[in-house]
C-alpha cells in the first residue's frame, strides 16, 4: 500500500535522480518564513510518529531542529557547522531531521494523535530557545502515553561549536544517552571539548 509519505518519497528519489551531480555540500536556502533550510532536511507531512518510524525504517534517527527567523545561532549552525562535510555526512547518514519554526502556524500531528500549530507544540515541549535539537526514542510504540518531555532521549539547546556539534549527533547514535550525559560523553570525547554553548 502507497502511503503519502512513500508517495513523496519515490517523488523526491525521481528528482534527485535527475539532477546534475555537485559538490558533496549545498549551500542553505534561505526561505520565504526567515529560516535556512538544508537540501536535504526531511521533507514531512507534519506527522511525528510516522516521520520517526520511516526514520527508523531506513536505519535513521529522527530529531527536530527548532529554528525562528533572525536567530544568529540558527543562521550559525547552518552555515558554519552544517558547512562541513564531516558533520554532514555523519548526521545525512544517520538522521532525519525535521526543521520548524518555534513561532510557526503549520498544523503538526504529535505522537499522541494532537494536532496543534508549530508554535503550540513547541509551548507543549517547553521549547523556549534556538536552535533547539530535540531527539527521540528509535521508535513510536509507546510513545503517545508518555510525557512530551519523557519521549525525548536528549535535548539540546543553543549553538554548539562543530566539534560540539558532530559529539551530539554522535551521542544519539551511539545511544551513549543510556550510560552518560552529554557533558560527560564530551568530555571524555578525544576531539570535543565540554559543550561551548553561545
Amino acid at each position: 500500500m502507497v502511503s503519502r509519505r512513500t508517495f513523496l518519497a519515490g517523488s523526491a528519489g525521481v528528482a534527485a535522480a535527475v539532477r546534475v551531480s555537485g559538490p558533496a555540500w549545498a549551500e542553505p536556502k534561505l526561505n520565504d518564513d526567515g529560516l535556512y533550510h538544508e537540501p536535504w532536511f526531511l521533507e514531512s507531512l507534519l506527522e511525528l510518529a510516522d516521520d520517526l518510524d520511516a526514520a527508523a525504517a531506513a536505519g535513521k534517527r529522527f530529531a527536530i531542529m527548532w529554528e525562528l527567523r533572525g536567530c544568529p545561532y540558527c543562521r550559525d549552525t547552518h552555515v558554519i557547522n552544517f558547512a562541513k562535510p564531516e558533520i554532514v555526512d555523519f548526521v545525512k547518514a544517520r538522521f532525519d531531521i525535521l526543521q520548524l519554526n518555534i513561532i510557526g502556524a503549520r498544523e503538526v500531528v504529535d505522537f499522541d494523535g494532537e494536532k496543534l500549530p508549530e508554535k503550540r507544540l513547541a509551548e507543549k515541549y517547553g521549547v523556549r530557545f534556538t536552535p533547539t535539537f530535540q531527539f527521540f526514542a528509535e521508535r513510536s510504540e509507546g510513545l503517545k502515553v508518555r510525557k512530551p518531555r519523557e519521549r525525548e532521549v536528549a535535548r539540546v539547546q543553543g549553538y554548539l561549536v562543530p566539534d560540539n556539534f558532530l559529539a551530539m549527533f554522535r551521542f544519539v547514535s551511539e545511544r551513549a544517552y543510556e550510560r552518560e550525559s552529554l557533558p560527560d560523553y564530551m568530555r571524555a570525547s578525544t576531539k570535543a571539548s565540554p559543550p561551548a554553548v553561545r
